[in-house]
């Protein structure tokens, strides 16, 4: 049974005669009577009476009529939706991402994107890279905004380079410098109390392996926040805090003091798994996110303390599942 047959019923019943079916339907009269026999000969009954030209539906066609009705609606229901997401006028996109990135860099990327198409979905999920790599694995997200590189080889992902941003320390705006009014050295950092975030952080494991490399153990005298929470006890003094920039210069009544010399840095980079082609509405997305990079780096207008990845260095290699931080 084709819905090209339930079409030409449908046309033969409401207009009782066969020709002017034909003609309302675009098609020659006898592939119309063609199809309508072909139809008869599968169902195993006559849809109609054909009784000295008096076309009339048979209990047969009586029976087929309403579910013929159903299902040529149904089918054109479906042609409607899979065109209104083929235009993105309709669909989602599951985007994960790092906390930092949460606050620094996404609200205006999606403001542009939904701006665009505003009847697609956006679900975003925060978390750490691992946890954001694992749900990439199980197709829990389409895309996913991390920290590179990644490590594991299980499972394989397209990662495209984005940002390289500074990392810097906040104190209390009116505690004493944590270098003297100095850009700070990750050595400085030895003996003096850290405000920490709650593990799965990258930044978490970010500053403690900085540190070991340093040649020293940090102590802790908070951990287990999330990034409001870490930012609010580095601002009453209970510590120092090591934040992405771009989350720092949106804070006020904290005291911001860099890295010295080449500083702390991290690699911002798009993640999809590669043997999963995205969604047209997520792929729309990463043109989306990459257009205002490049329009915010030619204004000289990214988040505070990042800058575009150095020419060459971007573009899609495969990855794994376990972030250096």
């Amino acid at each position: 049974m084709q819905l090209q047959q339930l079409a030409y019923f449908l046309a033969v019943t409401e207009t009782r005669h066969f020709t002017r079916a034909a003609e309302r339907v675009h098609v020659a009269q006898p592939s119309l009577s063609q199809q309508i026999r072909a139809l008869e000969r599968e169902l195993g009954a006559e849809l109609f009476s054909r009784a000295r030209g008096n076309i009339t539906l048979t209990d047969a066609g009586e029976a087929l009529l309403p579910l013929a009705r159903r299902m040529l609606a149904d089918a054109e229901t479906a042609r409607h939706e899979v065109q209104e997401l083929a235009r993105l006028r309709r669909g989602r996109v599951r985007l994960g991402a790092t906390p930092s990135l949460c606050t620094g860099l996404l609200p205006d990327v999606l403001r542009a994107y939904h701006h665009r198409h505003p009847g697609i979905r956006l679900l975003v999920e925060e978390g750490g890279s691992r946890d954001l790599v694992r749900q990439l694995a199980t197709g829990s997200l389409d895309l996913a905004l991390l920290i590179l590189p990644l490590q594991s080889h299980d499972p394989a992902l397209a990662t495209t380079e984005l940002l390289h941003e500074d990392l810097v320390v906040v104190s209390a705006a009116d505690a004493e410098p944590p270098a003297g009014g100095q850009p700070v050295r990750v050595a400085d950092l030895e003996g003096r109390p850290l405000v920490m975030f709650r593990r799965g952080y990258d930044l978490r494991e970010f500053t403690v392996h900085a540190c070991r490399t340093a040649g020293f153990e940090p102590v802790f005298a908070v951990e287990g926040g999330e990034m409001d929470a870490v930012l609010g006890f580095a601002q009453a003094g209970l510590g120092l805090a090591v934040v992405p920039s771009m989350v720092a210069e949106r804070r006020p009544f904290v005291r911001v003091t860099p890295f010295a010399g080449d500083g702390l840095q991290r690699t911002i980079g798009l993640a999809h798994r590669r043997d999963v082609e995205p969604p047209r509405a997520a792929r729309e997305l990463r043109r989306v996110l990459l257009e205002y990079l490049d329009r915010a780096a030619a204004a000289g207008a990214l988040p505070a303390g990042t800058r575009p990845a150095r020419p060459g260095a971007g573009g899609e290699r495969t990855e794994g599942a376990h972030d250096r931080a």
